[in-house]
């Protein structure tokens, strides 16, 4: 027959460290891309805040 009792859940227990795994490879995936995007709202508004005191610049440098 088998050499595993009818107890054996090593099946079941290999299945549920995967999906630890899986979900935590998740969660550390959606912690990067929120962080990026919060680099990248960041960096825009620096460019826009720069943009808008070089024009401010321009127009009280005109004679």
């Amino acid at each position: 027959m088998t050499n595993r009792d009818w107890y054996d859940d090593s099946d079941y227990e290999s299945a549920v460290e995967r999906a630890e795994r899986m979900t935590r490879i998740g969660w550390r995936v959606i912690a990067g891309m929120a962080g990026l995007l919060g680099i990248v709202v960041i960096a825009a508004v620096v460019v826009c805040l720069v943009v808008v005191i070089g024009m401010a610049y321009v127009v009280d440098a005109m004679p």
